[in-house]
């Protein structure tokens, strides 16, 4: 079962995940709840990539109210991310970039029966601050030679963004441009991030990511996707069965999809769950 949260904000510390991050962690402070009731807590959060820079605040801030609760944070790809978790990686609370991956957990057993939707995000296209590809709108993704940097398959912001470039053909052709777009992908990456990283260096003409992303970044350029062609994502967090701690892990998505959670996600960029 999937619930629907209104307004959040989250403390979090950021820490790089199996294939190629890093890790963090932060003592939080804790006030009457069961996470810190029973003493010292240590929770480890499994993020999507795309929510690093608001996982970073979310620790400090979740530091600030809950203290002795420590959270280290792993963040990756959130396909990837859910294939450690069923492959028996210790996580506590999986915050996901779709709601795909935390029902696999939910069907799977493996996650207690309530994700909790807790933000949404657009598509942008991004391309080098120079543009040496010259792409001024998304109807241009058709332009033949033009290097295409993509995620993986299974990647959340790929069957996103795989839509959209679909939504695009069909609202404002030609109907080629989803052959010559997927012929023109040179480089599939991790996560989004990886992505992104892929156009700062200037190694791709352009890239479909998250409009958070291409906020953080002053080394890309944006062009906007139509409204009538975007592909609205959808957050979900899950808390894990075999987590230790629980409470104290249900205690965290609470807080990071309530007010306080929402304030900080907001200032990312992330729109509000939808309703």
């Amino acid at each position: 079962m999937i619930r629907r949260s209104g307004p959040f904000l989250l403390a979090v510390v950021l820490l790089a995940a199996c294939g190629g991050g890093g890790t963090a962690s932060q003592a939080a402070p804790a006030q009457s709840t069961p996470a810190a009731s029973g003493g010292p807590v240590s929770l480890t959060i499994f993020a999507a990539a795309s929510l690093n820079g608001a996982m970073t605040d979310a620790v400090a801030a979740y530091a600030a109210v809950r203290p002795g609760v420590t959270i280290t944070v792993s963040s990756d790809s959130s396909a990837a991310l859910e294939t450690q978790i069923e492959q028996g990686a210790p996580a506590d609370v999986f915050l996901s970039a779709d709601i795909e991956n935390p029902k696999k957990l939910v069907d799977a057993g493996l996650a207690l029966k309530t994700a909790e939707i807790f933000a949404g995000n657009k598509l942008v296209i991004i391309v080098p601050s120079d543009n040496p590809g010259g792409l001024t709108t998304a109807r241009e993704l058709d332009k033949a030679g033009l290097r295409i940097i993509a995620a993986g398959d299974g990647v959340p912001i790929t069957a996103y963004a795989n839509q959209a470039v679909a939504n695009i053909a069909s609202r404002f052709g030609p109907s080629s441009l989803v052959e010559v777009y997927n012929a023109d992908i040179v480089s599939k990456e991790d996560n989004v991030k990886a992505v992104l990283a892929k156009i700062e260096l200037g190694e791709g003409d352009a890239a479909i990511v998250y409009v958070t992303d291409a906020n953080g970044s002053d080394k890309v350029k944006t062009i906007d996707i139509p409204d009538s062609a975007n592909v609205p994502a959808t957050y979900a967090g899950v808390v894990i069965k075999a987590s230790a701690n629980r409470d104290a892990a249900q205690d965290f998505l609470d807080w990071f999809a309530g007010p306080d959670g929402q304030a900080i996600l907001a200032k990312y960029g992330f729109l509000p769950p939808p309703a």
